[in-house]
């Protein structure tokens, strides 16, 4: 036995998909992948040397503390500016490190018409 979908369903669905929103432009697409593949390559780079960071910081801070003769305030700086995050790079994290960048924001703006 067949199974027919009725002619109802399928010009719903050809209507559907026809009036649906169009995808994002392709730059906001090609925006979106190479900051995704920044974020990863740079995470590939950035995961190990942050936890090698916090292990040296660590040795660092207390062999201060026994250099400096009981010097807290020294070991607890090396380990706060060591041990802080970011542990991730973040698009928000990303952002930051570029800072403001004017010229992105104005090919973003809408064409004002005279």
């Amino acid at each position: 036995m067949k199974h027919r979908v009725p002619f109802a369903a399928c010009t719903f669905a050809i209507a559907l998909a026809a009036t649906a929103p169009a995808p994002l432009d392709a730059e906001d697409a090609i925006e979106k992948a190479g900051v995704v593949t920044g974020i990863t390559a740079g995470n590939m780079w950035f995961l190990p040397v942050k936890a090698i960071t916090v292990g040296w910081g660590a040795i660092a801070g207390a062999l201060s503390y026994v250099v400096t003769l009981g010097n807290a305030d020294l070991t607890q700086q090396i380990w706060r500016d060591t041990t802080e995050g970011p542990y991730v790079i973040t698009p928000e994290v990303a952002r930051m490190g570029i800072g403001q960048r004017p010229e992105l924001l104005e090919q973003k703006r809408p064409a004002t018409m005279p």
